[in-house]
């Protein structure tokens, strides 16, 4: 369990809110968690149930059907599902699409969406990636065509998640024949959307337990009021956008690195070898002393870099930093808890086979640690 009684980040109002966002998690999504995994999928009961509780989109305001926080309510959900060792989309649809919509939207949009969104019973998705363009954005072939009043989208996407279930997709795409940064627009594209498909749920390493697609759009008519935002102006729009995905993907990797550690403590100190438990071995608490440091600095650091961020402070070279820091971390403590494991780490049974497994992406996603360094280091000098 994730101890936040100490963390000055938080209020009275922030704990009952992790109160409740436990009991929820542990009601709705913990004993569906195999079924998920095998059906690569979470089922629209859950979604609409953690929406109803409230978990949904906690920024959303009143207006829009939602309570009005900030991202700090947001980053418990976060935290208490990847403690949890769920992957879930929830946070896909709470800290990346609804802020485009809130930030963006026309106000029949905000009104026509959001409120969906909050009770979960609408699914979005963020298209960006596509086959020959991942981290650059700059490179997407994607392209919306005016059309009459409207446009026409022809492209393909790649590795989307939500992607299957979604009824609602943001689409990033060329609205100029224009290369580079200039000349890229966000669209709606909605379910039932002629000439919109989806391809098979993708087979990953990791993460079975939600659904990620490939997604195509041919010839897609798009009346004028599917634009979200200005035309033209999207590339604008993700980077603004995309130091709050780097700041959710962050909270989720170090809530993952404490499951991963706590998983360690508690099996080297039940198991035993040559007549001790495993934790009494100095390696291993020589191990865990360097994990449990890592996470001390990670949490100190991870509730600078939520405050900055609800303060409107949090830079983009920042959150890029928090990205890649946390998400390396992770990846080394769930690897680390694994060799601690033996044998019995390798065995699905055990939650840190599936800590590890679903660790391993979050290197790639939201920018690759390379791009990650690339740009703290373009900040440099």
């Amino acid at each position: 369990m994730i101890d936040a009684t100490d963390r000055s980040l938080f209020s009275a109002d922030h704990h009952a809110f992790r109160d409740t966002v436990r009991k929820v998690l542990n009601t709705v999504v913990a004993p569906r968690m195999d079924a998920h995994e095998a059906e690569g999928m979470v089922e629209r009961e859950a979604w609409a149930k953690v929406g109803a509780a409230g978990l949904l989109c906690p920024q959303v305001p009143e207006e829009y059907g939602g309570p009005g926080l900030d991202f700090s309510f947001n980053a418990i959900v976060g935290e208490e599902l990847s403690y949890m060792g769920s992957a879930a989309g929830f946070t896909l649809q709470s800290d990346i699409v609804a802020d485009y919509l809130v930030q963006y939207g026309s106000e029949e949009q905000k009104q026509r969406f959001l409120p969906g969104m909050v009770a979960g019973t609408r699914i979005s998705a963020i298209a960006m990636t596509e086959p020959n363009a991942g981290s650059d954005l700059q490179g997407m072939k994607s392209i919306a065509r005016k059309d009459g009043n409207g446009w026409r989208l022809s492209g393909s996407k790649t590795y989307i998640t939500n992607g299957q279930s979604a009824d609602l997709v943001i689409v990033c795409a060329r609205s100029t024949e224009e290369g580079g940064a200039r000349g890229i627009s966000l669209f709606l594209v909605e379910e039932g959307d002629a000439g919109f498909t989806r391809g098979r749920n993708l087979d990953k390493i990791g993460l079975h337990g939600n659904d990620t697609s490939e997604l195509f759009f041919d010839e897609v008519h798009l009346p004028a009021d599917r634009l979200l935002g200005g035309e033209n102006g999207g590339f604008a729009m993700l980077m603004q956008q995309l130091p709050q995905e780097r700041l959710s993907i962050a909270v989720q990797g170090q809530a993952s690195a404490q499951r991963a550690f706590d998983e360690a403590v508690k099996f080297t100190a039940d198991r035993k070898a040559f007549g001790k438990r495993i934790l009494d071995f100095q390696n291993t608490r020589f191990t865990l002393a360097d994990l449990k440091t890592k996470l001390q600095v990670g949490w100190a650091h991870l509730d600078w870099a939520i405050a900055r961020h609800v303060a409107g402070k949090l830079t983009a070279v920042e959150a890029s930093a928090a990205k890649l820091w946390h998400s390396e971390m992770q990846w080394d403590a769930c690897d680390t808890a694994l060799q601690l494991h033996g044998g019995a780490g390798y065995m699905n049974e055990y939650p840190i086979a599936r800590l590890w497994r679903d660790a391993r992406v979050s290197r790639i996603y939201g920018g690759t640690s390379e791009i990650m360094k690339e740009l703290i280091g373009r900040s440099i000098g």
